[in-house]
């Protein structure tokens, strides 16, 4: 990734403020995901300075989205936690997938660079659970083997509010443990066993950058922009692998979007050697029936326009887009789905 304070919206408060603050009558509003908003930052830059329309998205979590859009309060919600069919359903709802990332474990460990440090999904799930507590713990010890890692007690960090990333992440640790699956679960929001919790990938970086020997989960945009020490992990095929666009990337190429009902697609763990097991995809959030149509086409026109001419700034910033074989099949579902409240087409 290639992100620098310059270019990367200084603070996530500052950024909604700032786009809140100039929404004017023909903007597009949106809410949710923290995971995909460096994107949206970067794409809503380009698309104002080409169009005129803005974008005031609030990242607020995937569980904020998933409430304001079926409150009706924005006209997109975003979240990495896709809805299934019969979700959509009940709220009248339609999703597509906007961008492929990776959620990374990073840690504060004097010493360790990124990379260094080697887990398993197994003895990661074991970390959360509060079953292994000290980072020279011979489970770790055995991955690690002539590292030097200190007899610290592990200060274990997570998400406070309903977030996508924690789907994701919990989604990949109950595959990975059957103790995780049983007694937490896969959720937007679980109870953790252990440690601290903080809001948004940024609450959970600051928190890992400010408590020595801790661990936590964040969108790799922030691991990049923070500076901050990322984990290898073990993946499916048993290859330790790193996180970045490549094996975002190679996990995400099994993703079979055209037989997805909902485009419902969950990209964790999956086969081959290069693929990072926690990928996952952000997805947008709109009503078929639109109150307000010319809003939803605008939303529906910027989303178009980002497939179309936002791949390379995603790629920048170690986001996988959606591939235009895909892209053509979801706004070929736009034209049919999104009406008016005549029944008139939207798109």
């Amino acid at each position: 990734m290639r992100l620098s304070p310059r270019n990367f919206v200084l603070t996530l408060g500052a950024a909604v403020a700032l786009l809140a603050g100039s929404a004017h009558a023909g903007d597009i509003t949106g809410a949710g995901a923290t995971f995909p908003y460096p994107i949206y930052a970067k794409w809503s830059e380009a698309y104002k300075a080409k169009t005129g329309v803005g974008l005031n998205y609030q990242s607020i979590g995937s569980g904020g989205g998933i409430k304001q859009i079926k409150a009706k309060t924005v006209d997109f919600g975003a979240s990495d936690k896709p809805l299934t069919p019969e979700e959509l359903a009940k709220d009248g709802l339609f999703q597509f997938p906007a961008i492929v990332g990776g959620v990374v474990p990073t840690v504060n460990i004097e010493g360790i660079k990124p990379g260094q440090l080697k887990l398993s999904g197994a003895v990661l799930a074991d970390i959360y659970l509060g079953k292994i507590k000290k980072w020279n713990d011979p489970a770790i010890m055995a991955l690690n083997a002539g590292l030097a890692l200190p007899a610290k007690d592990i200060v274990v960090v997570s998400r406070s509010d309903g977030s996508g990333t924690t789907f994701i992440f919990t989604n990949y640790l109950s595959k990975v443990s059957a103790e995780w699956k049983a007694s937490v679960g896969n959720d937007a929001s679980v109870k953790w066993p252990a440690g601290i919790s903080s809001k948004g990938n940024e609450g959970v970086a600051s928190s890992v950058k400010q408590q020595p020997n801790s661990i936590g989960y964040i969108e790799y945009a922030y691991v990049i922009q923070n500076k901050m020490t990322f984990v290898a992990l073990k993946n499916k095929d048993g290859q330790f692998v790193e996180p970045d666009d490549k094996s975002f990337g190679a996990a995400a190429a099994g993703a079979d979007w055209k037989n997805a009902p909902g485009f419902y697609e969950i990209l964790t763990d999956e086969p081959g050697k290069g693929s990072w097991p926690l990928t996952g995809a952000s997805f947008i959030l709109m009503h078929k029936v639109q109150d307000k149509p010319e809003a939803g086409k605008s939303v529906l026109e910027f989303f178009s326009w980002a497939y179309k001419n936002g791949s390379k700034t995603a790629l920048e910033l170690d986001y996988i887009p959606i591939p235009e074989s895909v892209t053509k099949l979801i706004e070929s579902e736009w034209k049919t789905t999104f009406k008016d409240a005549a029944g008139k087409a939207v798109y």
